[in-house]
């Protein structure tokens, strides 16, 4: 026979979840930035928290502040993964031949070269808004 589970002395399920609806949102959208496909999975996870901790807070007479705020970060972490994660698999081939360039780039210069022609090979595939938006940051 097993025991019902307790909450924690001073902390009800209630404000444990609003918590934990804005904590794993703002780890999605550290991840976002980091690793764009397991932000993407993080913010799914985050935006579900969020969703599910709204009832709960609701129902315990609590705010919702945290779980609404948590909703809004990973809805953003959300939208940033997916584009990254696009982009990412949309460009797959040329960053492809850029990392083969990199291994056998020995000095600054010949890196310099490889980047060259990668913004070049992404020029061709890319409008010229969205490089605009990237700038010239390497991969």
């Amino acid at each position: 026979m097993s025991t019902p589970v307790q909450a924690p002395a001073g902390q009800q399920p209630a404000d444990s979840a609003g918590r934990r609806a804005i904590w794993l949102s703002v780890a999605a959208l550290a991840m976002t930035f980091m690793l764009p496909l397991a932000g993407l999975v993080m913010a799914g996870f985050a935006l579900m928290a969020g969703v599910r901790a709204l009832p709960v807070l609701k129902d315990a007479g609590r705010s919702t502040g945290m779980a609404v705020g948590g909703i809004v970060v990973s809805a953003v972490a959300l939208a940033l993964s997916a584009m990254a994660t696009a982009l990412q698999l949309y460009l797959m081939d040329e960053y492809s031949a850029y990392q083969e360039c990199m291994k056998g780039a020995g000095t600054v210069s010949s890196q310099g070269e490889c980047f060259a022609q990668f913004r070049e090979a992404a020029q061709r595939k890319l409008p010229a808004d969205v490089l605009e938006l990237l700038g010239a940051v390497q991969p």
